[in-house]
């Protein structure tokens, strides 16, 4: 259905459901209103006119279901608004508390966001974490497995994996599995999930 036609379809709804409410009395809480003086000085014209009098009664009501089809916009609008705020803190509060170490990266690496486990699994604060190259934190002799697995991604658009071992500096080795894949809302970052493995040298 084209665009002009889904358009009208869903004025004509609203306009039913403002008038419905309006012969009801039960126009949205929202509804207090006020005219403009223009309008109520058009109107008192109108009134005032015998032969008129009919359409001042016309546009009054016309008035009326304009204002409450703004007040039902303002409801749905309100409604959607307060759905993507629950929806943004569920997937935040999700992000954060999974069992994986969840990054996001530019294609060279630079962590531009991560997660409570990611901190963990790097002994970090998760604000220090940002800014860092996350090779860094990897053996010297792993750090350029990552960083291809990052230009496959980046230049194939394909997931992709590949197991490093973490550096043991100053906390034991381990070995670790990076899944990588395109950020599907900006285009020149990757989204990285890392876990600890099993795997033996």
């Amino acid at each position: 259905m084209p665009t002009s036609s889904v358009e009208a379809t869903t004025h004509a709804k609203l306009r039913d459901k403002a008038i419905a409410q309006l012969q009801a009395g039960t126009t949205p809480p929202s509804g207090h209103w006020s005219l403009g003086v223009d309008t109520l000085r058009l109107l008192h014209q109108l009134s005032s006119n015998p032969d008129k009098a009919n359409d001042a009664l016309k546009l009054l009501h016309e008035l009326q279901v304009h204002q409450v089809e703004l007040d039902l916009q303002n409801e749905e609008l309100a409604t959607n608004e307060q759905a993507l705020v629950e929806d943004i803190n569920l997937y935040r509060a999700l992000y954060d508390a999974a069992p994986l170490a969840y990054f996001v990266v530019d294609f060279e690496g630079v962590i531009i966001k991560a997660n409570f486990i990611a901190s963990e699994l790097f002994g970090i604060g998760q604000d220090h974490l940002v800014g860092k190259r996350i090779d860094t934190f990897l053996k010297a002799q792993d750090r350029q497995s990552l960083l291809d697995l990052l230009q496959h991604v980046a230049q194939s658009g394909a997931k992709h994996s590949c197991v490093t071992e973490r550096d043991g500096a100053t906390q034991d080795s381990r070995h670790l599995t990076f899944q990588a894949d395109l950020s599907p809302s900006s285009p020149d970052q990757l989204l990285l999930a890392c876990y600890e493995c099993a795997c033996e040298d």
